[in-house]
């Protein structure tokens, strides 16, 4: 195990804000995290867990030590009657992965492309596009616990998936000694996922119906199509929408979009009748966060070098780019600001999606 120190973490996260890490451990496996966990100077250190850095804000350096998720990967595990199983390492990219499971033939994650990040984060957030979400095509996955480094393997229900949201973002309360409760209670900052594995469905049928999706299928007069197509499109639609985090620091969406009840729904549209909102299947109403962003006059709008990435307000951007980077507080500065503004006008709370540090 090599230990690394007074880590520069500006290339380690995509928004590209400055920040450094005491230590920092490059995690290939299992046993680089044992070690760590038998370490005289790490063991009882603050631990965080880093992928690609694509949903993180850092708001200060870090006193304690980071864990760099660098396991690779990517293989057919398995079939049965419905699905074929794949798994990949954690520290895989996220879209590389998309791309390989449809080189060899199995369709299923494609709505899914171009998200950022790598395959351990995935489940952490519950990723979600265009009528998909990870839990839909989950299997299993293998992680370590922190404390005790002992390894572990949960399902579906066990990840306590919702949206945006799983049993990784929770943490367990503490016993009256001090000690952790068990772990199906909380897993934040108690686990480290090693491996993911998804089971794709051999009757494919295509996830379609939002408005970007049937725009592309009337444009090129397409009734039925492929998994491949439905990738590319996916890419070219998120591609003209989104900034490159290689070229614009983000983090990608920066608020969840906010789910009410049909009667605050109806009240809004009341008010704004262009109101973008989408019906779930559970009755309640999706609100497009971006739209309420964009209607409080956010597009564009910065505080320091951090802004609203002018072409879609649900995006913030660092404008500073590497030499004068936005810094976490201004970012958090310019969220708190559009919350404020968003709750005035609707009456709605707006909580980020990435992970503040």
């Amino acid at each position: 195990m090599f230990i690394e120190h007074n880590v520069a973490l500006q290339p380690l996260n995509t928004f590209g804000i400055a920040a450094r890490a005491a230590a920092l451990v490059r995690v290939q496996g299992a046993a680089d995290v044992r070690r760590v966990l038998q370490h005289e100077s790490l063991r009882d250190a603050p631990k965080l867990v880093l992928g690609g850095g694509s949903n993180i804000v850092l708001t200060g350096d870090l006193k304690g030590v980071v864990l760099k998720v660098e396991v690779t990967g990517r293989r057919v595990v398995g079939e049965t009657d419905r699905h074929v199983v794949v798994e990949a390492g954690a520290g895989e990219n996220w879209h590389d992965f998309v791309g390989w499971t449809l080189d060899q033939g199995l369709a299923g994650l494609e709505n899914l492309a171009l998200i950022p990040g790598t395959v351990g984060a995935a489940p952490v957030q519950n990723i979600g596009a265009y009528g998909l979400e990870l839990q839909d095509r989950f299997d299993s996955l293998d992680a370590i616990d922190l404390e005790t480094g002992e390894t572990f393997t949960l399902n579906a229900a066990q990840c306590g998936f919702g949206y945006r949201d799983s049993v990784f973002k929770h943490a367990a309360p503490r016993r009256g000694d001090g000690s952790a409760a068990p772990r199906g209670l909380g897993l934040a900052g108690r686990a480290l996922i090693l491996r993911v594995r998804f089971a794709l469905p051999k009757a494919w049928q295509p996830v379609l119906g939002y408005l970007d999706l049937e725009r592309r299928m009337q444009e090129e007069g397409v009734a039925h199509p492929t998994a491949r197509q439905i990738y590319d499109w996916i890419v070219a639609i998120r591609s003209a929408k989104l900034p490159d985090p290689a070229v614009i620091g983000n983090a990608g969406s920066f608020f969840k979009n906010p789910t009410v009840t049909p009667e605050q729904c109806q009240d809004i549209i009341g008010r704004d009748p262009k109101l973008v909102h989408y019906p779930m299947p559970d009755g309640s109403v999706k609100l497009a966060a971006g739209w309420l962003i964009d209607a409080c006059g956010w597009k564009g709008k910065s505080v320091g070098n951090a802004a609203v990435y002018e072409k879609q307000a649900l995006v913030l951007v660092n404008r500073g780019g590497r030499d004068h980077p936005a810094t976490g507080g201004e970012v958090m500065t310019l969220a708190k600001a559009i919350q404020t503004s968003v709750y005035e006008r609707f009456g709605i709370r707006l909580e980020p999606e990435p992970f503040i540090v």
